[in-house]
């Protein structure tokens, strides 16, 4: 089975692309959605998150409260730092036995720092979402009602752009409008099923 590594920076347009290739018949594994699984209550993770961070960033429910601990990420390298060193192995761990555990031609691995974490190393191809800075920055204001200095800090702790598209074996546009943008979908899909089944 051929693995595909899809990334690109926060607000590129991952989801959107992830989901196009869900409705031509692609399996997802969302590691964002892992992420989420890792640090539910009962699982080690939120412990191990309880121990190095303290009580204040959870709920009376003992939920984590993500937008207090992203604030304090995004604004401290080294406490971001500390997080990944929990969570990556964590995520790594679960990716994989997600990804084990499908039979098909190909499967698309949603990894939004696949860069930074090494997880190209994993996948057979990689294929990055890309869009202008510019681009991201409206997104992401718009989507997460964050403060523009907020939205800077976010991208930054990310990998640079042309680090990204360097790492890319193909690459999708996503600056244009939507229909085009599917049509490179397509176009790929076709690629990974045939490449898939060889």
């Amino acid at each position: 089975m051929l693995r595909i590594g899809l990334t690109g920076g926060i607000a590129s347009g991952k989801t959107a692309v992830a989901d196009y290739f869900a409705k031509l018949g692609a399996d997802i594994v969302d590691t964002d959605n892992i992420a989420r699984e890792v640090v539910a209550i009962g699982e080690p993770g939120l412990e191990k998150i309880q121990k190095v961070f303290g009580p204040k960033f959870f709920f009376d429910s003992g939920e984590l409260d993500r937008n207090l601990l992203r604030k304090l990420i995004f604004s401290d390298s080294h406490q971001r730092k500390k997080l990944e060193e929990i969570l990556h192995p964590l995520i790594r761990k679960k990716t994989l036995e997600k990804l084990d555990s499908i039979s098909a031609p190909y499967v698309i691995a949603v990894v939004p720092l696949l860069v930074e974490t090494n997880f190209q190393s994993l996948v057979n191809r990689v294929a990055v979402v890309d869009c202008s800075i510019e681009t991201q920055l409206d997104r992401l204001l718009a989507r997460d009602k964050l403060d523009k200095i907020q939205a800077k800090s976010i991208l930054e702790a990310q990998a640079n752009r042309n680090v990204r598209v360097k790492s890319a074996d193909d690459l999708i546009n996503n600056d244009g409008n939507w229909k085009d943008t599917c049509h490179q979908i397509k176009k790929l899909h076709t690629l990974y099923s045939n490449l898939g089944e060889t």
